[in-house]
């Protein structure tokens, strides 16, 4: 198999914006930036982190599905990055020569590769083991950053390969198939979809409930996979050591969660992130963020989510990606945080930042339509399903209405509904602008949804000026609901004060000490839109979570003799209190 020179196929070396983030489907594919060359200074301080080693033409330092690969530069020689093609040959991706290094994103997580790494004749390479590439990566800066942006650049090449990844089979319009898709763009893993359509034979058999399948690199076939067992076959969370007691855990990877991530890791402390669905939370489904400062076009919140989660790979965060809280304890100054399947997470210090999702409709079927017609996001992914149709957004603030105004661009018109008066209130004075002079858009204020219908999908909506009681119906099938906000703090209950809606209480008035952040249990403080009273921003999210870590170290320094206990002994006592 030869791989030419240059690298990568030519076509895929048009321009683009070193800002793109690292999940951007309409990312073009930055030769320059994803294959770096090492200059010999960076290579001679490399050799502190690894040992040289010697290799014949056409070993395999790596292949689909291994896990913590080592990174190996190029002393002598060169190394072919293979992909997968439909048909299961392997096809050239990439060929690494003198002072280049192997490895994309799952070099710093613990992923499963997504590509085949050989030798491409005999060479010499600096191996560079998970442990050293963690160190080296706290610090060689000027390199660390030239990994990260490598890892990024070469991921955004392999997710362009229409046949590179798992391959998702399904039902047209199939709900868990959806399901599946959205876990895989929000995560960045690649994936190909093969649909099948009505009429087909296949389809037929789906009855049987044999779809939708995942199907592996290494062959094997996941039938029907939840998103926790397909996360945990493919490496996307990182399991939790029942052998470590972190001094950060942060429950929620959205905006406050991530920069408390960033800042806890960056300063030293040993952090992990639970997280039950991808990172971004309920920020990572905005199409489009236009006043968050330091982005004077915008930024998606899935494209600053994916930026945030690799500035705290950088730094050594863990993540339990797909990992449901279920209770939260306090042992011996110690937070036990039970996860749904019985895990267990220790910690010295919590921040809670499970954030709020949308709340659903009033209307006793609206779950019947759920992923059938009715959607909480307006990304990318739901832009393809509204083509020339008209739309119906619900929701009078920000989210709401940047989701009115990047579907009016795909879609035939857009009917955005909203119960107040007004949007003066809620809405940012530039959306507001844009909305009424889009002619793409209709504003109905006093208004709300009275009436969804449709059999196996959303095909009717009623909905009823609250002042005047006229109602219209129309055959709309897509309606995107951004309305309110219900914490996520279920988990919460009976540890920690709450307010009546739910959101963590904090404060002089109800914390364990006289910070913003704190709550009513020693050691856990909670950020973000979670918390009451909080400003529902994702700029103010993330400088809570930023600010927050100062209160932990000054927790933890002042716990420091209670928390020196030796950890085996620590630990045996809190699984024996426990059980």
């Amino acid at each position: 198999m030869t791989i030419p020179d240059d690298q990568v196929p030519a076509n895929k070396e048009e321009p683009l914006n070193e800002q793109a983030g690292a999940n951007d489907a309409t990312a073009a594919y930055r030769r320059d930036l994803a294959f770096p060359i090492l200059t010999e200074e960076m290579v001679q301080r490399l050799q502190e982190y690894g040992r040289e080693e010697s290799f014949a033409k056409d070993v395999i330092l790596y292949t689909f599905g291994d896990r913590e690969t080592d990174m190996f530069v190029i002393l002598d020689g060169a190394i072919d990055v293979l992909l997968q093609s439909s048909d299961g040959s392997l096809k050239p991706f990439a060929r690494h020569h003198r002072f280049h290094f192997s490895g994309e994103l799952s070099l710093l997580n613990s992923q499963s590769a997504v590509a085949e790494v050989r030798t491409a004749m005999d060479s010499r390479l600096l191996r560079i083991s998970r442990k050293e590439l963690r160190l080296l990566m706290r610090a060689e800066g000027d390199i660390a950053n030239l990994i990260v942006q490598a890892t990024i650049w070469r991921r955004i090449g392999i997710n362009a390969e229409a046949s590179s990844g798992v391959l998702v089979r399904g039902c047209a319009g199939d709900v868990e198939l959806l399901t599946l898709q959205r876990f895989f763009v929000r995560n960045y893993y690649p994936y190909r979809i093969e649909e099948i359509l009505e009429g087909s034979t296949d389809r037929e058999d789906s009855r049987d409930l044999k779809f939708p399948i995942v199907a592996l690199p290494d062959g094997e076939i996941l039938v029907r996979p939840s998103i926790t067992a397909l996360a945990d076959k493919l490496g996307i969370t990182e399991l939790p050591d029942s052998q470590t007691i972190y001094d950060v855990a942060v429950v929620g990877a959205g905006p406050s969660g991530l920069a408390a991530a960033v800042y806890s890791a960056s300063e030293g402390l040993t952090t992990i992130v639970i997280e039950g669905t991808a990172p971004g939370g309920q920020a990572g489904t905005s199409s489009k963020i236009e006043n968050y400062l330091g982005f004077p076009t915008g930024v998606s919140g899935q494209q600053l989510a994916s930026r945030a989660h690799l500035q705290a790979l950088k730094f050594g965060v863990h993540f339990a990606i797909s990992r449901e809280i279920v209770t939260a304890q306090q042992i011996d100054g110690i937070h036990k945080l039970t996860l749904a399947g019985g895990l267990s997470v220790y910690s010295r210090a919590t921040v809670i930042a499970t954030g709020a999702q949308y709340r659903r409709l009033a209307i006793k079927n609206h779950s019947d339509f759920e992923n059938r017609g009715i959607y909480y996001a307006a990304t990318a992914m739901e832009s393809l399903l509204c083509g020339q149709r008209e739309i119906i957004i619900v929701g009078g603030g920000n989210s709401a209405g940047q989701a009115a105004i990047f579907l009016a661009g795909v879609a035939k018109h857009v009917h955005h509904i909203v119960r107040a008066s007004s949007l003066e209130s809620t809405m940012s004075q530039y959306l507001i602008s844009r909305i009424e002079r889009s002619p793409q858009i209709t504003l109905y204020t006093d208004t709300e949804i009275e009436k969804l219908e449709g059999k196996s999908a959303l095909d009717l909506v009623t909905w009823r000026n609250r002042k005047t009681g006229e109602k219209t119906t129309k055959p709309i099938g897509r309606v995107f609901v951004m309305i309110g906000a219900e914490p996520n703090s279920g988990w919460l209950f009976g540890t920690v004060k709450l307010d009546s809606k739910g959101f963590v209480l904090t404060g002089a008035a109800d914390g364990f000490e006289n910070t913003p952040y704190a709550t009513s249990l020693p050691g856990m403080y909670a950020v973000g839109d979670v918390r009451a009273n909080s400003v529902k921003r994702v700029a103010s999210a993330v400088g809570e979570g930023s600010v927050v870590i100062s209160d932990v170290h000054r927790y933890l320094a002042a716990h420091r003799d209670q928390f020196n206990m030796r950890p085996e002994s620590t630990l045996a006592a809190l699984r024996e209190v426990s059980s």
